[in-house]
């Protein structure tokens, strides 16, 4: 499949607002497909099929694949490229405003009474990553595995770890460990983006990482944490959260945090102690 024909075909362009980038290293498609680890009893959702290049691939080692395209103008490309793959159906849609559970059972292969396991495959662009991170890890029945591609920076916030955590990290560690397994240059993709890539797999924890009574609060309590970065967490804590001074201290000191420390230093199980601590501590108000 050449995609500067199949472009020049179709009289299309790549859309910037739309991140479209398009791997076209034959050798990373393939990491991509492997890092998935598929079998023929695998469902897969690929978010942002394009032109169809990895769809063909995942469609070869997986037993059904749900393709997700926002982008109309592809459709009639992937009618093409796709044609004598009986196992794939291509969805015109945002994955941000459907529900993934939904459409792996609406897979020939699902039985009407058991979801099947699926595993997503992804090339997001930047300005929807952490959203579709949180949409799929939040499903009704989450993937048990997904590879993304993303940004380089952004692999590494997502994999990292104390000292130097984020809101992303914390929101994806907390159901899933993350892993690094390629990266890919700039030039590996059409129209060459400015800066590399990488592919990180997720894998789907049984249980969240730290056991919390209310996620919502769990999050609310993370984002107060980092919406002040430079503060120590004591303070960017009573600025976000709204608690008494008094509340805070004693939580922190509850759950055995120092308050000078700052939010990118602290474990998972950390925040899942704060976050009971301050919980409890707003409870008995």
């Amino acid at each position: 499949m050449n995609i500067h024909e199949i472009l020049r075909r179709f009289d299309l362009r790549p859309r910037k607002g739309l991140g479209q980038n398009f791997l076209v290293d034959t050798t990373h498609l393939e990491r991509i497909v492997a890092a998935a680890e598929l079998t023929r009893e695998d469902v897969v959702l690929e978010i942002g099929p394009g032109l169809g290049t990895l769809t063909t691939r995942l469609a070869e080692a997986a037993g059904y694949v749900i393709a997700v395209e926002l982008d109309d103008r592809m459709l009639s490309v992937l009618e093409e490229t796709l044609t004598g793959l009986d196992n794939v159906h291509v969805i015109h849609g945002d994955i941000l405003s459907l529900d993934p559970t939904a459409l792996v059972e609406s897979a020939p292969t699902s039985s009407p009474k058991q979801t099947p396991r699926y595993k997503t495959v992804a090339n997001l662009p930047y300005y929807i990553t952490s959203a579709a991170i949180r949409h799929l890890l939040e499903a009704r029945v989450p993937p048990e595995l997904t590879v993304l591609t993303v940004q380089q920076e952004v692999a590494r916030r997502i994999a990292a770890r104390p000292p130097h955590m984020s809101l992303l990290a914390v929101s994806v560690q907390f159901y899933a460990t993350p892993e690094i397994v390629d990266r890919i240059p700039a030039g590996a993709f059409y129209p060459a983006p400015k800066v590399d890539s990488a592919v990180v797999r997720l894998r789907r924890r049984p249980e969240p990482a730290v056991p919390v009574d209310d996620i919502d609060a769990f999050f609310r309590i993370v984002r107060a944490g980092f919406a002040q970065r430079r503060k120590q967490l004591r303070n960017a804590l009573i600025a976000g959260l709204g608690q008494p001074a008094e509340e805070i201290s004693a939580a922190l000191q509850a759950a055995g945090v120092d308050p000078k420390r700052r939010a990118e230093t602290l474990t998972l199980a950390e925040w899942g102690r704060l976050a009971q601590a301050l919980l409890q501590a707003g409870d008995g108000r």
